[in-house]
């Protein structure tokens, strides 16, 4: 299946504990259907110290369920994606708008 939302897309969590909440993908994983969003689904990691990094409790976006993020739109309102022919080649749209999101 075509993938409808990809890194560096501007999403919105649709439910959940950040429900409402604004961010952008970072990473896709298709074959799980989730996502992780900056900023979106925090929680702590306990990391060992090493050489190169100082160690302890540090705050990571875990990956998010591709169900409950909607694309934002250029107006800001959530939206579905659809897909499209336009000459020979297939694009995503926004279905509220009906704008191409990558040329």
């Amino acid at each position: 299946m075509a993938a409808k939302l990809r890194k560096g897309d501007k999403v919105v969590v649709l439910a959940g504990k950040d429900k409402g909440r604004e961010g952008t993908i970072t990473s896709v994983d298709p074959k799980a259907g989730k996502a992780v969003v900056d900023g979106i689904n925090m929680a702590i990691r306990h990391t060992r110290q090493s050489q190169t990094s100082q160690g302890g409790r540090l705050p990571m976006a875990v990956p998010v369920d591709l169900s409950n993020l909607a694309f934002l739109d250029e107006n800001g309102k959530a939206t579905r994606v659809g897909f499209r022919m336009e000459g020979d080649k297939k694009v995503r749209f926004a279905k509220t708008t009906g704008d191409v999101i990558d040329a």
